[in-house]
């Protein structure tokens, strides 16, 4: 068991769904950020959550009338394409405290699938009711402009990531990626566990998963990384920023 392992041991149930916005552990890098306590209260009030997604289960499907936005508590989401061939096409993972379900906004139909990746809960932010409220609170608006924002940029990265010719500079930049959002989630950045199959990864950035296998067990000879099962444990940082290429 890792270090992570056990300081999430001790923290209260976090797939509690009694949870409010005022209380979660994640409110400083989702929705309420910057928000005052009353704002904060008006946010909570238009914000539905229920009973966790079990692993395998959709929060939604590719062409589903676009309803609201999603923000992640607890678990982890992939979402996928279906391509005209009718192969699955993974867009992208999402861990606690990010946002997920934008892609609707444009055509009102959601433009991919979301899946459970585990036990996975979340809260359910109806658009509409988002909209009038962030017409009231600029800092609200403000913040869901940059959560789009990012969601943009990490579109363009993966654009980027997936015109490298190196299976190394992929699977690197993916380990640098979530690192780096553990990071922004007050969660360890070197030691954390991969909810995504081997599969997925392949899939997400065009790889074999034979050839990702291979990648990792490299990394471990480098003494990059500790790879146990799904726990990962970096173990040189630098070393993986240079295999991704990244001065």
């Amino acid at each position: 068991m890792t270090g992570q392992s056990q300081e999430l041991l001790t923290k209260p149930c976090a797939h509690d769904y009694k949870v409010n916005c005022g209380n979660c552990r994640l409110n400083s890098i989702c929705l309420p950020l910057a928000l005052e306590r009353d704002d904060v209260e008006q946010l909570d009030e238009i914000v539905q959550r229920s009973k966790p997604i079990q692993k395998g289960r959709f929060l939604y499907h590719e062409g589903d009338e676009f309803q609201s936005v999603f923000a992640v508590r607890s678990g982890a989401l992939k979402a996928f394409r279906t391509t005209d061939s009718g192969r699955e096409q993974v867009t992208g993972f999402y861990f606690p405290g990010e946002i997920l379900g934008m892609d609707g906004i444009s055509n009102n139909l959601h433009a991919s699938s979301a899946q459970a990746l585990e036990t996975t809960a979340v809260c359910e932010i109806p658009f509409n009711s988002l909209e009038k409220l962030s017409a009231l609170m600029p800092s609200l608006q403000r913040h869901f402009f940059q959560i789009m924002s990012r969601e943009i940029t990490e579109d363009q990265q993966l654009i980027t990531l997936l015109s490298k010719n190196s299976a190394e500079e992929r699977v690197a930049a993916l380990i640098l990626s979530i690192s780096s959002r553990n990071a922004r989630r007050k969660l360890s950045a070197t030691r954390f566990r991969l909810p995504m199959s081997r599969i997925d990864i392949g899939n997400y950035l065009g790889l074999t998963v034979e050839t990702v296998s291979r990648v990792f067990s490299r990394m471990q000879k480098l003494e990059f990384l500790q790879v146990n099962n799904k726990e990962i444990e970096i173990k040189d940082i630098e070393g993986i920023r240079s295999l991704a290429d990244i001065g």
